[in-house]
């Protein structure tokens, strides 16, 4: 007898015939349907699950890296002319100049920071001010460019910058006049009293991060100055680079620029604990969900079986007629291989169509459920994002594919290892 090639037509042809369980051999027929939709949503919930942490952490990164400093310089303290510890910087513009040479970075500015009270009608909130130079203020991209803002930063230099968190909060809207109250305030022979300065609110921007956009104000950087008393000092030199991932090996040039009293901190030292949490959370998840598809890729197994034991007869008639080991298991083989394609293809369809359209559906969801389904006092941003890397696909893909096809071969093999004899003896 002529030997054919593997996977000859025929032997799709018996697999096939083998899926499309009759009516008599309907507990067949239940288990593929099982084992497909197990494999389905398996492969579904990792693409899904692995788009939604991509998105999460680039969301996070983003508006890290939008919002605020790459790298911010500080001053040893030293002692003042009364005694009085100080960590202010005298020659911040001279700084920032040195600075801002440095290759690979974009942009160095001297800033102010303090803390105050703001109050508008009655309401009060705790404010973090950063005093800026406007056209400072013009290179960052979620203050200046925000997706949603209100009125013009062109006008910044005659008032104040809040975020849509604060204003939402205090009820201002652009063109109030906010009243900021700082305790570190004018020094008469009688001690220090309160300082109070209002300020027109010109420009209302949505950072994207909820305690950005809830304690954030800007000033321009001479009115901070005074409002702090800070004339002709700053208190930090904002760094911005060009690539942020490298951002430790530019931090000794920075440094040696800003000169021997200078200190630096990074936006990877104020939140690498969190990106460290969710790298391990990443890798937890991967290993969780990987556990699922194996165990949707077992249902495979249970269906196959049956199937073995339901066609016994057929298996020993085709071995009897000439059909190989071999070709007795590229049958079995192709049945659960088959499962596993099919539902591996509709689990990265579905996937990918929630990665895709996950801001409606995340709507619908939020609308069926009376809203408040996302906080963003706790998760900081204010939607469940969602990035569909090929990556993650390809090995979502692969990982189902292998699991489907390793554990399809046991019952395949032990069909192709059955004796006709034995298998026809009570027919």
């Amino acid at each position: 007898m002529a030997r054919t090639t593997p996977f000859a037509p025929y032997e799709w042809m018996i697999a096939w015939r083998y899926l499309r369980a009759k009516r008599a051999e309907g507990g067949v027929s239940v288990m593929t349907w099982i084992s497909l939709v197990g494999v389905t949503l398996a492969v579904f919930a990792l693409i899904a699950t692995l788009a939604v942490r991509s998105g999460f952490r680039e969301e996070f990164v983003d508006t890290i890296l939008g919002a605020n400093a790459h790298v911010t310089v500080y001053v040893t303290p030293e002692l003042g002319p009364q005694g009085q510890e100080t960590r202010t910087i005298p020659d911040a513009p001279d700084m920032a100049q040195r600075i801002a040479q440095v290759p690979g970075v974009t942009r160095a500015a001297p800033l102010v920071r303090g803390q105050v009270m703001a109050t508008f009608q009655g309401r009060n909130a705790g404010v973090e001010i950063f005093g800026i130079a406007p056209e400072d203020l013009q290179d960052i991209p979620r203050i200046a460019a925000p997706e949603v803002f209100d009125g013009d930063l062109a006008r910044f230099p005659q008032g104040i910058a809040i975020g849509s968190g604060l204003a939402r909060e205090l009820g201002v809207a652009v063109g109030d006049r906010l009243r900021l109250i700082s305790p570190d305030g004018a020094r008469t022979p009688l001690g220090v009293s309160p300082r109070v300065s209002a300020y027109e609110v010109t420009y209302i921007f949505t950072a994207g991060r909820w305690d950005i956009d809830r304690t954030r104000a800007y000033l321009p950087l001479p009115a901070a100055q005074t409002f702090f008393n800070r004339e002709g000092v700053a208190d930090e030199i904002e760094v911005l680079v060009a690539d942020p991932d490298t951002v430790e090996a530019q931090v000794p040039a920075i440094l040696e620029a800003a000169g021997p009293r200078a200190y630096a901190w990074t936006w990877k030292d104020s939140s690498g604990a969190f990106l460290s949490a969710l790298t391990v959370e990443d890798n937890v998840m991967f290993v969780i969900l990987s556990v699922l598809v194996l165990i949707a890729s077992m249902n495979i197994i249970s269906g196959l079986i049956m199937l073995v034991k339901n066609k016994g007869r057929d298996i020993g008639i085709l071995r009897t007629m000439g059909l190989t080991e071999g070709a007795i298991l590229r049958v079995f083989f192709l049945c659960g291989a088959s499962i596993g394609t099919i539902g591996t293809i509709l689990g990265v369809l579905l996937g990918c169509a929630f990665a895709i359209w996950i801001d409606p559906i995340f709507a619908a969801v939020n609308y069926l459920s009376g809203g408040g389904v996302w906080d963003p006092q706790i998760r900081g941003i204010y939607r469940l994002p969602a990035k569909l890397e090929w990556a993650d696909v390809l090995s979502a893909v692969t990982l189902s594919l292998v699991l489907s096809w390793v554990v399809t071969l046991f019952p395949a093999r032990r069909a192709a290892r059955m004796n006709p004899v034995e298998a026809l003896r009570y027919e």
